[in-house]
């Protein structure tokens, strides 16, 4: 995405491999077919940027003997932010006309972090927080990349000054320098792809968008310029097209469920090394077909097509999970002429100033006037459309569930208006049972067993609560009832991790996390001795034998794990097992709060909220001694669509988990359906 090489350096094929690029990336956000892994496209910038600004750097030290700092942050801060801040702000414009206003607050701190170039440790500390895994993507989803690049611009020159500096007090400039920045580099190359290697086995969304473990990546293509390729002239077009194959075939042969960047990400980063490496001379290599006049033009624009091309994919699919294909192709073609037009009018004319070029602090300025307009940009779009909270509105009649009172039977069937909703859509993600204000909801990737305990100090009677998410969603309802009951609520949960006896995929990988907790609480409930246990789950895959069981046969596997699991722990106490609540299967916190006045558009049939885990569940339970099954399903969906909002209150907080205001107002119900086990 960057430019750092004068006219007179103008390479053809460079500016080709950027349209194929930013053709990649394009394809795979719009969703085109065959396109799965087109975010190699970034990969390839990535290589193309270590290449031309390690280059533009060792010739300027072999001609002056040293860097100039000033001059190089000024060229990069004229070239890069005053687009990337143009459309920052336009992102806020967007954001405020036509996004759900759930996604104002994190847009705006998305656009500052962006704008400070840190953005992509904000989406890899997003990416392995379960909370917010499943929410809309941001609209400047796309910056992270940007950083990861700002970032190795701010580093990068300050190492090979470090170099040259070394390289003064050894001797020749030029060899020194470049026997020295080549050692330096390729170390560094090395550590960076170790480093993403074991990252990405081992913590997979961070490894991803973390700048660590992706400097190998630019480094391959600051090898390249520091000890370019002399390749023969029979082989270079041959190794070219090889390289175009190897990217090509990283596009359609990975996906977003392949472990990358790591080992993946080899193919497209050699590939693209390989066809720089062919040159733009041989006129039987890829130059023949980067040099078309539609790449070239597509590879002036890269930059800005990239920086226009996602937030307009975001505003044109907005509120439907199948855009069709009118609208992607409408904003990429809208994309394309605001790029051009951004090239033209903005990005052109201050590249080429001469007054800025000759004035590297005055460059300097204008870059961080920009930085400092979309960052302020975003400081005050959070302040001014912040929600006005002065505590909590209180239901009028009945709320949730309580209003599903008989003789009542449309009160849970979909309205297009609620008086009132609560919690309001902005507060919904955090409408969390105390389980994780208490920091006793043990997160992913933990082993350590968190344990809350609720109630008095003279109980009656000790009730354990057991499982992932979908068990801490009932903590609102079991702290309602042990308070009237009188008893003990103990809870031992952790995301992604059900309380079964077979190990479970966490997304395509097994979650070995879970396995270690699981025989950790088994202990831990033992050593309570409660009266009653309390377990639930949402839907998993299981895994067995290096691999990820799918469709009936995963089921048969989880059914006679739950079984065996439930079973065990009757030689303890008696077993409640709550159905999984229905889900919906989209973010219902964000579709309310974009449709306000047509809650109905948020509905979701039944039948597809109910295809989960729960009838899974109910074929365990069947048979099972000492193992009771609670089914409040009717009390959450209870019409042929399952309604967004019951009785005033906001019915889930996101794609699957319940409100903990909705949960509360469960209480009585799920007590009535306890009174036959519990103690």
């Amino acid at each position: 995405m960057s430019d750092s090489r004068p006219r007179s350096a103008f390479r053809p094929d460079i500016e080709g491999l950027r349209a194929l690029a930013v053709l990649l990336v394009v394809l795979w956000h719009a969703d085109a077919p065959l396109f799965s892994g087109g975010f190699v496209g970034v990969d390839v910038f990535f290589v193309i940027s270590g290449y031309l600004i390690t280059r533009g750097v060792a010739l300027e030290v072999a001609e002056r003997g040293r860097l100039s700092l000033s001059r190089f942050y000024a060229r990069r801060a004229k070239r890069l932010l005053p687009s990337a801040g143009l459309v920052l702000l336009a992102a806020l414009v967007l954001t405020y006309l036509v996004l759900p206003d759930i996604r104002w607050r994190d847009t705006a701190w998305d656009v500052v972090t962006s704008a400070l170039y840190v953005v992509n440790w904000r989406f890899a500390e997003q990416a392995v927080d379960y909370l917010a895994a499943e929410q809309a993507p941001s609209i400047v989803q796309h910056y992270w990349s940007l950083a990861v690049e700002e970032q190795f611009y701010l580093v990068w020159p300050l190492l090979l000054v470090a170099v040259a500096w070394w390289a003064r007090r050894h001797g020749s400039t030029r060899s020194s320098f470049r026997a020295g920045a080549l050692v330096a580099v390729g170390v560094l190359g090395l550590i960076s792809f170790a480093w993403s290697v074991f990252l990405v086995e081992t913590d997979p969304g961070r490894a991803y968008f973390a700048t660590t473990g992706r400097i190998w990546e630019l480094a391959v293509g600051a090898l390249l310029a520091l000890a370019p390729l002399r390749l023969p002239a029979a082989v270079a077009p041959v190794l070219g097209w090889a390289g175009v194959a190897a990217v090509a075939g990283s596009a359609v042969l990975v996906d977003t469920s392949s472990p990358f960047p790591g080992l993946l990400a080899l193919p497209a980063t050699i590939g693209t090394a390989l066809v720089i490496a062919a040159g733009p001379t041989h006129r039987y290599g890829p130059v023949a077909m980067l040099r078309l006049r539609p790449l070239q033009f597509l590879g002036g624009i890269s930059y800005t097509l990239y920086l226009w091309h996602w937030p307009l994919l975001v505003v044109f699919t907005v509120g439907t999970d199948d855009p069709g294909v009118a609208a992607p192709v409408a904003a990429v073609a809208l994309a394309i002429l605001l790029a051009y037009l951004t090239s033209r009018l903005v990005e052109r004319p201050i590249w080429h100033s001469r007054k800025l070029s000759v004035r590297p602090r005055a460059a300097l300025a204008v870059g961080l006037a920009c930085t400092v307009l979309s960052g302020w940009g975003g400081v005050i779009f959070q302040f001014a459309t912040a929600p006005d909270r002065h505590g909590t509105p209180t239901v009028l009649g009945a709320p949730g569930a309580a209003a599903l009172a008989p003789g009542n039977d449309q009160a849970g069937a979909p309205v297009d208006h609620a008086p009132l909703i609560v919690p309001d859509p902005l507060a919904a993600r955090d409408d969390l049972p105390t389980v994780y204000a208490d920091e006793c909801h043990a997160g992913q990737t933990e082993t350590k067993v968190r344990r809350c305990t609720y109630g008095g100090t003279a109980p009656t009677a000790t009730v354990v609560l057991i499982g992932d998410s979908h068990a801490a969603q009932w903590v609102p309802a079991l702290q309602s009832i042990g308070e009237r009951r009188n008893w003990k609520l103990v809870s031992y949960t952790k995301s992604s991790c059900p309380y079964f006896d077979v190990q479970v995929a966490d997304g395509a990988e097994p979650n070995d996390s879970c396995v270690t907790w699981n025989r950790a609480v088994r202990q831990a409930v033992a050593d309570d001795r409660p009266d009653l246990i309390v377990t639930s789950s949402f839907d998993y895959s299981a895994y067995r034998d290096g691999d990820m069981l799918r469709g009936p046969e995963s089921q048969a596997v989880l059914v006679e794990s739950m079984r065996r699991t439930w079973l065990e722990l009757t030689s303890v106490a008696p077993v409640v097992v709550l159905r999984d609540s229905p889900a919906p299967g989209i973010d219902i916190a964000d579709c309310v709060s974009g449709n306000r006045t047509r809650l109905a558009r948020c509905a979701v049939p039944r039948v597809e909220a109910l295809a989960g885990i729960g009838p899974l569940q109910v074929e365990a339970a069947k048979g099972a001694e000492g193992v009771h099954l609670i089914d409040l399903t009717d009390a959450i969906c209870p019409a042929d669509r399952c309604a967004a909002v019951i009785g005033s209150v906001l019915v889930y907080r996101d794609a699957h988990h319940l409100t903990a205001t909705y949960a509360q107002t469960l209480a009585p119900r799920l007590d009535e359906q306890l009174q036959a086990v519990a103690p």
